[in-house]
């Protein structure tokens, strides 16, 4: 990947990047001086906007402040896809961003985003543990492809369907457009669903909700809360066909450019961190269901008539057909842990 004068990503920060550092590593003294961006799409009242604010606190404590991190929230730094190749490029050191957007970096790791993978959040969490194999072999994958590396992975919550109507089985879809996040992975998800795809940058969600270019879109609760979504939509339909992690990324370039001590130390934020978010966004899951029925959101799930069973089948034979060959393999390996 190239930057408009054409240097390479590494050709560019070692040219000084100067849009990632606001003081470039250059020894001992400079480190304790290192100020990194980190850019998300979240709003900083959302579990998934905290948690970057507790990790950048944890770093700064456990270095001493020789690393501050400068959080950027509410797609301030660019939209899913432009945060990915920032971190790539090196404008910006950290992001948090969906799998299957990072498979735009490297493919498979798309993967961990289909639908009705897991058997729970235990499973979900166990493979996407920065230490389990399958987690090791991926990230070295997208280390090679793009220069950035997976630092952890926090629960993100379960995604569940919303629209401006009430849906029970995939039939009621039929026509309708439902916002997709625009990466292959989600628009496959959608059209399993019975929806028509529309891709949509989640900067742009509130309004396309608002004026009608999309009925719908799919997110976990704390989401719809944190974003109030319950003012544009006025059903939550329990669906719940993926259950997510959101993954933290960071350059490859500024991880090797720390001192083992550095590394230990933003290891040790980065667990920390994921265990207090996983733990929080769990804990939030039936409080922010609750809240959006007390914002008047209709739930609707299997005791209301949701057929779920033809969610899950649509979506999965969907999905199956796109995916299998590629991912096939994966899916074996992720199946197989305990």
């Amino acid at each position: 990947m190239t930057n408009p004068i054409g240097l390479s990503r590494r050709g560019l920060l070692a040219a000084g990047g100067a849009a990632l550092l606001a003081t470039p590593f250059l020894g001992k003294a400079a480190r304790a001086a290192t100020v990194l961006r980190y850019g998300h799409m979240h709003t900083p009242n959302s579990i998934a906007g905290a948690q970057a604010e507790w990790f950048a606190k944890a770093v700064a404590e456990k270095t001493g402040g020789e690393i501050t991190i400068e959080i950027f929230p509410n797609s301030q730094l660019g939209k899913l896809q432009e945060l990915a190749e920032a971190v790539s490029t090196g404008s910006i050191a950290f992001s948090h961003n969906t799998a299957g957007a990072i498979g735009s970096l490297h493919a498979p790791f798309a993967a961990f985003d289909t639908p009705y993978l897991y058997r729970d959040v235990d499973h979900l969490m166990k493979v996407m543990d920065a230490k389990s194999p399958i987690m090791e072999e991926l990230n070295q994958g997208l280390i090679e492809a793009s220069g950035t590396r997976a630092l952890y992975a926090f629960y993100f919550g379960t995604r569940n369907l919303t629209a401006d109507r009430e849906v029970k089985t995939p039939a009621d879809l039929s026509g309708v457009k439902i916002r997709s996040i625009p990466f292959p992975i989600y628009m496959a998800t959608v059209e399993g669903l019975g929806a028509v795809p529309v891709p949509v940058d989640w900067s742009e969600v509130p309004t396309a909700l608002a004026t009608g270019v999309v009925n719908g879109q799919e997110n976990p609760m704390n989401v719809l809360v944190s974003a109030k979504l319950y003012e544009v939509q006025s059903h939550v339909m329990m669906t719940g066909h993926i259950a997510a992690a959101q993954v933290v990324m960071m350059n490859d370039d500024v991880w090797n450019s720390f001192s083992d001590a550095q590394k230990e130390a933003v290891t040790a934020a980065a667990t920390e961190t994921r265990a207090r978010a996983s733990d929080e966004m769990l804990k939030a899951e039936a409080t922010d269901l609750q809240a959006l029925r007390d914002k008047g959101m209709k739930v609707v799930d299997e005791a209301s008539g949701l057929d779920l069973t033809a969610f899950r089948d649509s979506v999965k034979a969907r999905v199956s057909k796109e995916f299998n060959g590629q991912w096939g393999e994966l899916y074996g390996k992720i199946a197989a842990v305990a």
